[in-house]
């Protein structure tokens, strides 16, 4: 089977994309793949160190100023970019084009519905992006990663609730080595807070908040993840602040074994992107989301909603944001285990685990179909 894969800007698109690929892999599919992204995201770093071919493409999104010379150039750029994009999937010969979100799935993929090709789009969020809402008139299927979002796609030919792919790929992470790796011991209980791989000036301005008032407890291990662009800075200022980081607080620029530390992981704060959200209810972790206000459609707000609907989560808004108000949050959930239990359950309850599985099984019956009828 050849696959043409597409999605871009944000690890967000491009993980679930991947996550596609090494499903795939564990199945022992024979597939060959394609990756079609920005010249300017994430993927341009990400895709090539697994290997995987990639080709780029000019793209840009829209400017809120409907009527401004940048939006033509992006016009211009769309065009130019479905002329590319037929160009490299002629070239090709996908069997399916599949698209994980971000602006540069626009032209691919209407370039491959264009040329008759099967198409999937798949949306991680509970409220779709501008690109896969306008794509879904076009798509063959649209996978949505949250039932509410169903009913969003009104011009779509067939919507499936599928789930996020990360969610396959972590759940059987090993919470052991995730400890270990941290060097605590197999009854550690963590409580971590995650600025992003980029890091959030909101989240990491709260570690420095935070660990003056955090209490030595039990078992407990607090986590702070600044991203490396803060790390020196959030070190040097939680030093200051607390005279000598305490043997229970543990202050990283990054954990590359993510999954296999948040199996070890009591309480998770962070923001509300729907990679993370897919990997927390796959493996059933409490939280306390703090959505990024930054984001299109404040669609982070809407899935932090919809796991503290659940249960499954706590939700502080940025602008609520201190460190009492968050410590008082760690403090409630941490100091009552059947909540905590309570949580979990729910998180699970919203996960799913067989997310990648379900995806290969729909791309297999469109290009079945396509098949049957040439």
């Amino acid at each position: 089977m050849r696959i043409i894969l597409t999605g871009g800007g944000t690890g967000g698109h491009i993980y679930p994309a991947l996550a596609i690929a090494e499903q795939f892999k564990e199945q022992g599919i024979k597939a060959e793949f394609l990756y079609i992204g920005g010249k300017r995201g994430l993927e341009t770093k990400i895709v090539p160190e697994t290997r995987m071919r990639f080709e780029s493409i000019d793209i840009t999104g829209f400017r809120r100023r409907l009527f401004s010379l940048e939006n033509i150039r992006t016009v211009n750029r769309f065009i130019q970019g479905v002329k590319h994009s037929k160009k490299m999937i002629r070239d090709f010969k996908p069997d399916i084009v599949i698209g994980t979100g971000g602006y540069v799935c626009g032209p691919v993929v209407y370039a491959a519905a264009k040329l008759g090709v099967p198409t999937l789009v798949h949306e991680q969020n509970a409220v779709p992006g501008l690109t896969n809402l306008f794509l879904s008139g076009y798509s063959s299927t649209v996978a949505v990663s949250f039932e509410d979002a169903i009913r969003r796609f009104k011009r779509a030919k067939h919507v499936l609730f599928t789930g996020n792919p990360r969610a396959t790929m972590v759940q059987h992470a090993d919470r052991e080595r995730g400890l270990a790796s941290l060097g605590l011991p197999a009854d550690a209980q963590i409580v971590m807070i995650v600025g992003g791989s980029r890091g959030a000036r909101a989240l990491v301005e709260a570690m420095v908040q935070t660990a003056p008032l955090l209490k030595n407890k039990p078992n407990v291990h607090y986590v702070f993840v600044t991203g490396e662009i803060y790390y020196d800075e959030i070190y040097e200022r939680i030093n200051d602040a607390v005279d000598s980081i305490p043997t229970h607080l543990h202050i990283l620029p990054y954990i590359p074994n993510m999954p296999e530390v948040l199996a070890g992981t009591a309480l998770l704060i962070g923001r509300a992107g729907a990679s993370s959200l897919a990997e927390i209810t796959s493996l059933g972790t409490p939280s306390i989301l703090i959505p990024s206000p930054n984001v299109t459609n404040n669609h982070q707000e809407a899935n932090a909603l919809a796991l503290r609907k659940a249960g499954a989560a706590e939700m502080l808004l940025e602008r609520d944001l201190t460190g009492d108000s968050l410590i008082a949050l760690i403090d409630r959930i941490m100091d009552d285990e059947e909540e905590r239990q309570k949580m979990s359950v729910a998180a699970k309850t919203l996960g799913t685990p067989q997310s990648a599985f379900l995806l290969v099984e729909e791309i297999q019956r469109l290009t079945q179909n396509r098949k049957s009828n040439k």
